[in-house]
């Protein structure tokens, strides 16, 4: 089973990754929350039908990094930056950090996504820059298990879009060229970025 971990602190944009998590463990997901403690602060309250980790350490990008590899997550969630305006994607300083080099996928939920009326997804939209097929793979992994169409071209608004890394990535690996990002920021709508050559089955 695909395991997708989430990044929570209790805060608005981490209700928002918490939100977007419960989506994907529609998708056949297990789900598990991750607290990264810099000085040993109180813990944030946790929903308790979800497993919940409280890792110590002074980067927070580098404890949700061995937490996922330790715990063999294919994925760790994000809300925005907290000053995003709602309903835009604005990655925060610590998926930013991920989007350089991490090792498993990363999900991006868009400012408010917890108080949407909309989070049904009925479109995906896969864009990779050299025709990498996993985009594509875990596009139509994801349609199956949600009931979703993978829809081609910019024309369509979709409901999540799967993005893969940069042409010259190593395999393993997330890193996103300048139009990706321009991507994310536009996009609107939940937001998956692939390592290369990685595809997340669910």
């Amino acid at each position: 089973m695909t395991t997708v971990i989430v990044s929570y602190d209790g805060t608005d944009n981490d209700r928002d990754a918490l939100a977007l998590g419960r989506v994907l463990a529609g998708a056949g997901a297990s789900l598990e929350l991750a607290y990264v403690s810099h000085r040993r602060e109180p813990e944030p309250d946790s929903p308790t039908d979800v497993p919940f980790h409280v890792v110590d350490n002074p980067s927070t990008a580098e404890g949700l990094r061995e937490l996922a590899l330790s715990r063999g997550a294919e994925m760790i969630v994000f809300g925005s930056e907290y000053r995003t305006a709602p309903g835009h994607v604005d990655p925060q300083a610590t998926a930013k950090r991920l989007l350089e080099g991490g090792p498993v996928a990363l999900a991006l939920a868009p400012s408010g996504y917890a108080d949407a009326s909309h989070k049904a997804i009925a479109t995906i939209r896969a864009v990779s820059e050299d025709g990498d097929p996993t985009t594509r793979e875990t596009a139509d992994a994801l349609a199956q298990k949600l009931g979703a169409e993978v829809v081609d071209g910019p024309g369509h608004r979709p409901d999540l879009v799967v993005v893969g890394s940069k042409p010259g990535t190593v395999n393993g690996r997330v890193t996103i060229s300048a139009a990706a990002d321009y991507l994310i920021e536009l996009a609107g709508c939940p937001v998956l970025v692939l390592p290369r050559g990685v595809a997340v089955r669910f």
